[in-house]
């Protein structure tokens, strides 16, 4: 990654911002060319005065975005051709497909009438029964290209709940400042309340009485939002329980509500590494623009490669040119050197949904909502983006991930009544059922300790079968609680995990006020680990100073872990902050483990 990202971590913008990437992305509104076609004047013609047609990119063989020009009373055959490609583009999006009705495969918007248009809905509408899917159209669009009646182009989202899923899942972390609002829109989304400018909405999301107290989060919370198969909103506002919202859900959004205080930021650096976000959500107070923990925030998501988009709140409290200014203050960050992002306003419910489907296929694309919590203005283009965001992962990688050993990694410990010991965490390969017998550690002596799943709960409901990338809690019964901590695994017995408390990673030093030397202590952060470790040796240099790469022997002061080659790395002390990603372990047996960590 780009070393200019430290100055996201340490210093202030520079003057002039840099070199732009690009002007703000602007939404193709109705009729209007893709920026990926040919140049075409405001009107509609060439540099040769020619009329020139509007263009879509190519149509990609992967992926869940299927162009068709028409489908007019096909043939048996030919439509149980087009089921199967149904199929196949439902397993790409992972439940999720985006049919393109009008439209040539090398992209051409060439349009329908409006009966051959009727005709062709009615047979995707036969297509989706045949596989279990529903449809909901996205928008219509006129196509007025060389052509005396008028024509149009549909977009339609088709959507299936896999059969061996309850619904689908996306993990959306949520960063900003301290007093953004990120708590007040949860509340707002979850509960179908908007707020009454005092932070009500917010009040079912905190844990601790400090917080309800103080108005901050100081710990990692989940809240979820779900959406039908017709696009709908379901949660909390017609006093439903969390089962219920499951269960009459197709696709839910799991929020994972971190931290804004800077006191606090460990636990939003844990919860951004260990929970594994699908994507995340920066929030900036429009009346105060990039303050605090903002751009700290911003970094984080850059440096672990978590796609994120923007939302700008309290548009209520500030004048039109406030918030326009604070807007123009992000696109000039975004478009740093060290972001290398393409800022895109979102003011329509057209532009959400082009949004949600830049964002998927572009990770330079940076969507940008203005809203509010108390007016609700503007909150329902977020609701429309959202309910459109396909998975970010596709089928094949989940597909290899589910073929590997069972791995789970400890976040949470619990101890329920009636229920024992329960243990929250994600799913990172394999697959989990009720009664799998697994192995858990290493403990400080460097162990593996037998265990067995007795239950599993995804999101408050009963679950037989978790699968790579899911996060659930599972039920461990009489399992002693004092034996688990927080960075833990649970794995198949059958992988034999090696241990270590000697690693080197190959990083790049964000900040540091001074040099960086050996006998340095800092806070790693790999995966679900957070320990101390000391800086045993740098290769090839005696010192780093901010910016420099450098390999890198830490050791773990407290006990060993469990680590993989190629995971990445964040280390943290003070406002000294660095990444990168672990090149190799010293694997110790068990028996040894106490001797290397020097007891």
């Amino acid at each position: 990654m780009d070393s200019r990202v430290s100055e996201l971590f340490g210093g202030c913008c520079r003057p002039g911002g840099g070199p732009a990437v690009g002007g703000t992305l602007k939404a193709r509104g109705a009729g209007s060319s893709s920026s990926c076609g040919a140049k075409v004047r405001e009107d509609g013609r060439n540099r040769r005065g020619q009329a020139t047609p509007p263009v879509l990119p190519p149509e990609a063989e992967d992926g869940n975005i299927e162009y068709k020009l028409k489908l007019v009373n096909p043939s048996q055959y030919r439509f149980e051709h087009l089921v199967t490609q149904m199929k196949w583009r439902l397993q790409e999006g992972r439940g999720e497909a985006v049919y393109q009705i009008g439209v040539e495969d090398n992209g051409l918007l060439v349009g329908l009438a409006e009966e051959e248009m009727r005709a062709s809905l009615k047979t995707l509408h036969r297509m989706a029964e045949k596989v279990g899917a529903d449809i909901t159209v996205l928008r219509e669009r006129e196509v007025d290209y060389d052509s005396d009646m008028p024509r149009k182009i549909t977009e339609v989202l088709v959507r299936k709940v896999p059969d061996n899923q309850q619904f689908l899942d996306l993990r959306v972390a949520v960063l900003g400042n301290v007093d953004s609002g990120k708590s007040t829109l949860l509340g707002v989304l979850t509960q179908g309340e908007l707020d009454n400018g005092r932070g009500r909405a917010r009040l079912n999301l905190f844990r601790h009485l400090h917080e309800i107290q103080s108005g901050r989060t100081s710990s990692i919370s989940f809240e979820i939002l779900g959406f039908n198969s017709k696009g709908e909103v379901v949660n909390y506002s017609d006093s439903r329980t969390a089962e219920e919202i499951c269960e009459s859900s197709s696709k839910m959004i799991t929020f994972i509500d971190l931290a804004g205080h800077h006191k606090y930021l460990h636990t939003t650096i844990f919860g951004l590494t260990s929970y594994c976000p699908d994507c995340a959500l920066l929030l900036v107070s429009a009346n105060t623009g990039i303050a605090g923990t903002t751009r700290e925030h911003l970094g984080l998501a850059l440096a672990l490669k978590v796609p994120f988009f923007i939302v700008v709140s309290k548009v209520d409290l500030c004048a039109k040119t406030t918030v326009e200014r604070t807007v123009r203050q992000l696109e000039r960050v975004l478009k740093q050197p060290g972001c290398h992002k393409v800022p895109m306003l979102v003011t329509s419910e057209d532009d959400a949904v082009t949004a949600a489907q830049q964002f998927a296929q572009s990770p330079n694309v940076t969507p940008i909502f203005t809203l509010s919590s108390v007016s609700g203005e503007s909150l329902d283009l977020l609701k429309v983006f959202l309910n459109i965001l396909p998975p970010l992962t596709n089928s094949k990688e989940q597909e290899e991930l589910m073929q590997q050993l069972t791995e789970f990694q400890v976040d949470e410990i619990y101890t329920v009544p009636e229920v024992g010991t329960v243990v929250g965490g994600t799913l990172s390969s394999g697959i989990c059922r009720e009664g799998d017998q697994l192995v858990v550690g290493p403990t400080d002596d460097g162990c593996f300790l037998e265990l067995r799943v007795c239950s599993i709960q995804r999101n408050r409901s009963a679950c037989r079968v978790l699968r790579a990338g899911q996060a659930a809690t599972l039920a461990l019964g009489d399992f002693d609680r004092a034996l688990l901590r927080k960075g833990m695994v649970m794995v198949s017995p059958e992988m034999n995990p090696t241990i270590c408390s000697v690693f080197e990673a190959e990083i790049v030093l964000l900040f540091h006020a001074t040099t960086f030397r050996r006998g340095f202590q800092v806070t790693v952060h790999v995966g679900n680990v957070r320990q101390t470790a000391v800086v045993e040796k740098i290769h090839a240099k005696d010192k780093l100073r901010t910016g420099e790469k450098a390999v890198v022997r830490f050791r773990f002061l407290k006990h060993p872990e469990y680590l993989k080659v190629g995971a990445k790395l964040l280390f943290r002390e003070g406002v000294t902050k660095g990444i990168g990603h672990v090149t190799d372990v010293q694997a110790i047996a068990a028996g040894e483990a106490q001797a290397n960590m020097g007891f």
